[in-house]
């Protein structure tokens, strides 16, 4: 189909859903405004971070200039969050029919998918959001000036974007990052496809090569395995989602070999070729070499910030091509007039990371504050089937900072709600420190948790709250919970915690007491 056309690239295919999108979130008629004086903050890029920043900074009164070259939205409206949780939906609802007759529902025969329908949706709700992230909106109702076009900083106190000279007090970079390319001998001339690519199919490939078994590359291979193409999943690691809990990862990947997805591990692709339609990887894995024969490769092998470009050397901006911008925990950058937010500095990489990153921003540019990134309890959840949501320490880094823990285990199959559901596959884990007098008398202080459940990134939530409320564990187990619902099995925990109190002085006590009141 013909590609939308506009000054900064291209949006396929073109249809009324991407032309509602390139109207919201790069009109292609926009005029860039005439400069307003001193800004005092110019924004640079309009993702999640440099947004809330922007409306924020905005809503309390500061004048403030909003660049973006790209889309409005970012990553994650375009090519992250938004349409790849749209797929998973329907990739749940193909998986979900497949398992109907376990619940005693009779589905006839011959039940097919229709991808391009599938792919129409995401373009239905993406540009049914895209209003949010939408030009038109933040110059007219949140009072920001926004201008189209490649920013780069001209002196300490001025930007250029095109003819546009802005002066400000002070800048705040939030570029985000984009896909990584790596450097595989004959991929750029088989081609292939990444998350910025993907959400513009409209034909489904029959086989797919997945590289890399991170959160993105599970995600996309498991969804497009449920939706019928025939999907192998490259990975370096011994396993998959190897920065989770090892018994997490095991959990999710047992899932997807049981699903026919083919999996191949501490591989190395040594060369792709093209030979006709077909993209053929070779690659080794535990001393055996092989090749597979596909239609499309995905890669989802990891982000690379966006640094270049913007003239940071002319304002003594530090930053890497490979780690991102310098900054402090402040999130100041070597220039103390310049700020950073999100994923073009940070290495939490999250949608909801770089909003509560921003609101740092806000405080720390705008009114001389000392807020600190390392002060924030950052939760996360790898969206497969079922998810992976994890807040506070691993085990691993318990170990590594000398914190002795407790770890506490719930099952979901010892969970009412979660045999009703048909999902027993999945635990939840919470990791006490052991260390006394923390939370008072009851101790119980959270420093980790995770969750392997089919809405384990709503569940996770509670343990946020507790870790951020500094709630102890054993006060969790005296909340009521609805029944029967999984997130019970939180509750659970806390049980479970408050029967380590129960010591044989304590329950020597106890007996004692009973006896006497008898």
């Amino acid at each position: 189909m013909t590609p939308v056309e506009n000054q900064f690239g291209l949006v396929e295919p073109k249809d009324h859903f991407n032309d509602q999108l390139l109207e919201q979130v790069h009109p292609p008629d926009w005029v860039n405004p005439k400069p307003h004086g001193r800004y005092n903050l110019v924004v640079i890029g309009a993702g999640p971070a440099g947004l809330i920043v922007a409306s924020g900074a905005a809503g309390l009164g500061a004048r403030v200039a909003l660049v973006e070259r790209h889309l409005m939205g970012g990553d994650c409206l375009i090519s992250g969050c938004v349409p790849s949780k749209a797929m998973i939906r329907s990739a749940t609802a193909r998986a979900d029919i497949a398992a109907a007759t376990n619940f005693g529902i009779r589905v006839p025969d011959g039940v097919d998918v229709d991808f391009a329908r599938v792919m129409e949706r995401i373009r239905e709700v993406r540009a049914g959001i895209s209003h949010m992230d939408g030009a038109k909106r933040f110059s007219e109702e949140l009072n920001v000036d926004v201008f189209m076009g490649s920013a780069t900083f001209s002196g300490s106190e001025t930007l250029q974007v095109g003819d546009r000279t802005l002066r400000f007090r002070r800048a705040v970079i939030t570029t985000g990052a984009r896909a990584f390319h790596p450097p595989l001998k004959g991929l750029a001339e088989a081609g292939y496809l990444t998350n910025e690519t993907v959400f513009s199919l409209t034909e489904q490939p029959g086989r797919l090569a997945v590289i890399g078994g991170g959160p993105i590359g599970s995600e996309l291979a498991q969804s497009f395995q449920r939706l019928g193409s025939k999907v192998t999943l490259l990975h370096s690691g011994s396993h998959i989602l190897n920065r989770e809990d090892p018994d997490a990862a095991e959990i999710v990947q047992k899932i997807l070999v049981r699903e026919g997805m083919d999996l191949v591990l501490d591989v190395k692709i040594t060369r792709i070729e093209k030979k006709g339609d077909e993209k053929i990887l070779h690659f080794e894995s535990r001393g055996k070499s092989d090749s597979i024969a596909v239609d499309e490769i995905l890669v989802g092998a990891g982000r690379a910030p966006n640094v270049e470009g913007m003239g940071l050397e002319n304002v003594d901006v530090k930053f890497d091509v490979k780690r991102g911008i310098e900054v402090d925990d402040t999130l100041r950058t070597t220039n103390p007039n310049i700020f950073a937010a999100g994923d073009c500095c940070m290495d939490w990489k999250f949608t909801h990371a770089a909003d509560a990153a921003a609101r740092i921003v806000i405080q720390n540019s705008l009114f001389k504050g000392q807020k600190k990134l390392s002060s924030l309890i950052m939760p996360w959840c790898t969206y497969t089937d079922p998810e992976i949501a994890h807040v506070g320490l691993y085990e691993r880094d318990a170990e590594i900072q000398n914190i002795p823990i407790e770890t506490f285990i719930q099952p979901l199959d010892d969970n009412d709600r979660a045999r009703c559901d048909g999902e027993t596959e999945g635990f939840a884990k919470v990791h006490v420190s052991k260390k006394a007098g923390l939370l008072g008398r009851g101790g119980g202080q959270i420093v980790g948790a995770t969750i392997v459940a089919r809405q384990a990134g709503d569940m996770i939530n509670e343990l946020t709250l507790a870790m951020h409320a500094k709630i102890s564990l054993g006060t969790l187990g005296g909340i009521i919970h609805p029944y029967p619902t999984q997130a019970e099995i939180i509750k659970r925990l806390g049980d479970a915690y408050n029967r380590t109190k129960l010591t044989p002085p304590v329950q020597k006590w106890m007996e004692r007491w009973l006896s006497w009141t008898r």
